[in-house]
């Protein structure tokens, strides 16, 4: 008979024994999957093998199969870029297909290098926040505008630091420092570099390229630019980035250790020599080089003696050539046609060039095959391309860009901060966000993006020192006016016009189709570019009036026409009234008229007959007497000598002044107190306001302004205004002492 307790104990050690038989397997199993997954990845540390589980082990699968997948692509890209290839035919120069690196991006890899493949993660062709020089030779108005564009594509698709290196004459620096400045886009250095300065090295090449010796240039990048940089892309102003222009300067890591120039074939057969009959280009390698788009190793081509090189090729040919027809282009090529082995030939996407009878069309199947875009052709848009309404629709689309979307900063890129950054900072962290009146505040501390003389620009200074520039700004919807003053003033003008990116395109193209304004020369458009929710009014003001390039100002307001003859006539009333050493505002008295067709008076005696038969009247009459009654029109009616007149509350005539007079207020923005602010602030220092006998201006109908809706619509707004003319009284106290008592005084008898 059996112990039933020993029984027991036999089931429970029966048991014991199945759990570790189960334990052991699930062990044994877990380990095979992990000797497993140290076959997926050899590239893994001791320390990390010990940590993987099983979800490790998959993650490692699908990394495989994605890599996979990713090799079965590149295949298919390769075979297709072979197949584009056969296509090709013989447009590319045969002999230098061993010494163009394809690349990554579209051909293939040596039987060494895939020997060599792992499934490690590869090192990238650029590092992540390593700093891209580039380089570009500006000059003039019209190339400026093009440099904006061009550095507007490079940005949107950047994720690097970018230096740009800049040779200018005095006009492009003028305007792109500012732009720069008053941009503040972070991770992003400008340098310049005075095209004076090396005039000298390029001046004695005959050059017939619409460039000028600015095509030249080019050649002078080893001296201009800093000894200590050793490589920099290279671009022309019209040029189009449509892909990360990093991708470009890591075929930097492809040149041989001969190699010191990166080009583009040319897409033409200008150097084929066939054109035309008798037509003789300068000598080139097969088709030639376009340096649209150059990659230079500036410290290679300093050790070879590059300077001293291109030059003797420049005169060894113009023995025979006389002078070069496509400007640095020539002598680069000559100079290659000698040193080939110093040549990379890049693809061709990297620089596709749409001029007139090309083979452009070659260099790409799909969209995504685009990287840079050359409007080399004078032409420009209008060059005949079967594709061209794309290019054009790409290029329009950064042209019309809101520049201040590219303001992003590089996260994972620590940048240094402008002066002008950290002093906006520090400006908004002193806003309090619950004052009611924050976004008011905030504008007047606002940066916006300027673009100084956005068109040609030229001003003669008259040899008397009494020239007197109209000052004003204006939004689009004023453009109508600017005709009008143009028949009516002949003087110089200098305005601020407040407006996006596309509305500064739609201005563009409105000036160079009128007829009238494509001929004046002597106007100063400055386009500052929206940002925020109110109109910088006073901001604009004083930007048209820092630009005037004359001793004396007239200021005044786009909606009105001054009188025929208004700008001899103030001329030389500057000279009888001694403006130069007195401190006197001279104002010019304005009316209005309620009709928009208005048979414009030509004399004082023709508009006092339209003044009292209705069709005129004194400016607001009906709707703010206070702001111009001080001008005392009653007196003006008869007045032949200049008459004095003192200031009031809330008296803002249209004034001549000198040019160094204070600028306006810019707290105040939108509609209220703008001028105001301005007379009284001219009062303080003791300018005494002289009212001109025989001048004046009328002021044309338009729809009210959204700011002025705003105000007669919002009580906010109002309080907010109050609020702002309180403190500017307190500040204008604290300028000029006891003196400023009586405009607080003024202010509340009212």
């Amino acid at each position: 008979m059996s112990c039933p307790g020993h029984g027991k104990r036999r089931l429970l050690l029966v048991s014991v024994t199945f759990v570790l038989l189960l334990t052991w397997l699930y062990l044994l199993v877990g380990n095979l999957d992990h000797g497993r997954s140290l076959l997926v990845s050899p590239c893994l540390s001791d320390q990390q093998e010990l940590r993987l589980t099983e979800r490790d082990a998959t993650e490692l699968r699908v990394q495989e199969v994605e890599e996979e997948n990713r090799q079965l692509r590149l295949q298919l890209s390769q075979s297709q870029a072979a197949a584009a290839q056969v296509q090709y035919g013989s447009y590319g120069n045969a002999q230098w297909a061993a010494s163009a690196d394809p690349g990554p991006e579209d051909g293939e890899n040596t039987a060494e290098e895939r020997a060599n493949r792992t499934d490690c993660p590869q090192r990238p062709m650029v590092e992540r926040c390593e700093l891209i020089h580039v380089a570009c030779v500006c000059a003039g108005h019209n190339a400026s505008r093009d440099v904006v564009t061009l550095v507007k594509s490079i940005l949107f698709h950047r994720r690097n630091p970018l230096h740009f290196h800049f040779i200018t004459d005095a006009v492009a620096h003028q305007i792109l420092s500012s732009l720069f400045q008053s941009w503040m886009v972070p991770s992003v250095q400008v340098s310049f570099y005075d095209a004076e300065e090396l005039k000298s090295n390029v001046a004695w090449i005959p050059n017939k390229h619409y460039s000028g010796i600015y095509g030249l240039m080019k050649l002078t990048l080893t001296k201009a630019l800093p000894s200590n940089l050793t490589k920099v892309i290279v671009l022309d102003t019209d040029i189009t980035f449509a892909t990360d222009i990093a991708e470009l300067w890591a075929i930097f890591r492809k040149f041989t250790d001969k190699q010191a120039i990166g080009l583009v074939e040319n897409q033409s057969d200008w150097y084929l020599g066939n054109l035309w009959k008798n037509h003789k280009p300068w000598p080139a390698l097969g088709r030639g080089f376009n340096t649209g788009v150059i990659l230079l190793l500036l410290e290679r081509l300093r050790r070879i003696g590059w300077e001293q090189m291109w030059r003797l090729t420049a005169e060894r040919e113009l023995m025979s050539m006389l002078s070069t027809s496509l400007a640095d282009q020539d002598i680069f090529n000559a100079f290659i046609k000698q040193n080939p082995v110093l040549v990379h030939q890049l693809p061709c996407f990297w620089n596709v060039q749409l001029s007139d009878h090309t083979r452009s069309e070659q260099c790409y199947t799909e969209v995504s095959d685009l990287k840079v875009i050359h409007w080399n052709s004078p032409k420009k848009l209008r060059v005949k391309n079967k594709h061209v309404e794309f290019f054009r629709n790409l290029y329009l689309t950064f042209l019309e860009y809101d520049g201040n979307l590219l303001r992003r900063e590089l996260f994972g890129c620590p940048s240094q901060p402008s002066a002008d950054s950290l002093r906006l900072q520090n400006a908004l962290e002193e806003l309090d966000e619950d004052d009611q009146c924050y976004d008011f505040r905030r504008e007047r501390i606002a940066l916006h993006r300027l673009h100084l003389y956005f068109l040609q620009y030229q001003y003669i200074p008259a040899e008397d020192d009494t020239d007197v520039t109209l000052v004003a700004q204006l939004s689009i919807d004023r453009l109508q006016m600017l005709e009008a003053i143009c028949n009516h003033w002949e003087g110089p003008i200098s305005l601020a016009l407040y407006m996006s990116d596309a509305e500064a395109q739609q201005f563009l193209r409105y000036a160079q189709a009128s007829d009238v304004l494509k001929h004046r020369k002597n106007i100063g458009y400055h386009i500052v570019y929206k940002e925020g929710q109110f109109y910088p009014v006073n901001l604009l003001r004083n930007i048209a009036l820092r630009q005037a390039n004359t001793p004396y100002v007239f200021l005044t307001d786009v909606d009105f026409l001054p009188m025929y003859g208004l700008y001899s006539y103030l001329r030389k009333s500057i000279v009888q009234l001694d403006l130069a050493h007195t401190k006197n505002a001279l104002v010019v008295p304005a009316f209005e008229t309620l009709r928009y067709r208005l048979s414009f008076p030509k004399s004082k005696a023709e508009l006092l007959s339209m003044l009292d038969m209705g069709t005129l009247y004194t400016f607001r009459y009906h709707v703010w007497t206070k702001g111009h009654a001080p001008t005392n029109y009653a007196k003006w009616r008869t007045a032949t000598t200049a008459y004095k007149v003192e200031w009031e509350a809330d008296f803002e005539p249209y004034v001549v002044v000198r040019r160094d007079c204070p600028e306006y207020d810019q707290r105040f923005v939108g509609f209220g107190w703008n001028k105001v602010s301005h007379i009284m602030e001219l009062d303080a220092q003791e300018y005494d306001f002289v009212v001109l006998p025989n001048a004046f201006m009328i002021h044309m109908p338009h729809a009210p302004s959204f700011d002025i809706s705003k105000f007669r619509s919002s009580s906010s707004y109002r309080h907010c205004l109050t609020t702002l003319k309180e403190e500017f009284h307190q500040d204008l106290s604290r300028k000029y002492g006891a003196a400023a008592l009586k405009y607080l005084t003024a202010e509340r008898n009212i």
